[in-house]
């Protein structure tokens, strides 16, 4: 059975960007391995947030991988995300199960496992099995409401988990 890590919600507003997770852990359809998962942390001397969610073991490849291209491009979060993309499209590792949000002060991205980099619209962006729901969540709160990016994040990823049976409330949020 494939483990997964789920829903990850990150919001830019007003120079802050916020990355929230939850800590459900899912083998299958029907098993919590885990509850208090931490799926958001910070990395390159905790200049950078990343958050993963899919398969977990390729959720820590992916990331470890990123980390290495941080280390490379001196903390350049857009050129180590290409270039991590690059090395997918080139043949130089399988696809992966998984994605990450990946922020700094200035921007974040999304990075899939086979290979693609998206700058999200709007300054939000969710993934994992509740991430549609987190994003509906999260654009409405943007447009509706004065809450700051990690008031934002919190409750979007909240309200996935009162609908995705695949995300807890077990919440763990960043900001840069």
């Amino acid at each position: 059975m494939d483990m997964k890590g789920t829903t990850i919600c990150a919001v830019k507003r007003n120079g802050v960007t916020a990355v929230a997770g939850d800590g459900q852990v899912t083998m299958g359809n029907s098993i919590v391995m885990k509850g208090n998962a931490k799926k958001v942390k910070r990395i390159y001397d905790d200049k950078v947030i990343v958050g993963f969610a899919g398969s977990v073991s390729d959720a820590f490849t992916l990331s470890e991988k990123f980390e290495g291209m941080l280390q490379k491009y001196s903390g350049n979060l857009m050129r180590s995300a290409v270039e991590l993309a690059e090395i997918w499209r080139n043949g130089g590792m399988r696809n992966l199960e998984a994605m990450l949000i990946v922020a700094d002060k200035d921007n974040f991205y999304v990075i899939s496992g086979d290979g693609n980099v998206i700058e999200p619209e709007y300054g939000v962006a969710a993934i994992g099995s509740g991430g549609n729901y987190a994003l509906s969540a999260a654009r409405a709160l943007m447009d509706n409401t004065d809450m700051n990016a990690e008031e934002i994040v919190r409750k979007a990823m909240k309200i996935a988990s009162d609908i995705c049976i695949f995300t807890n409330t077990n919440i763990v949020a960043e900001t840069v």
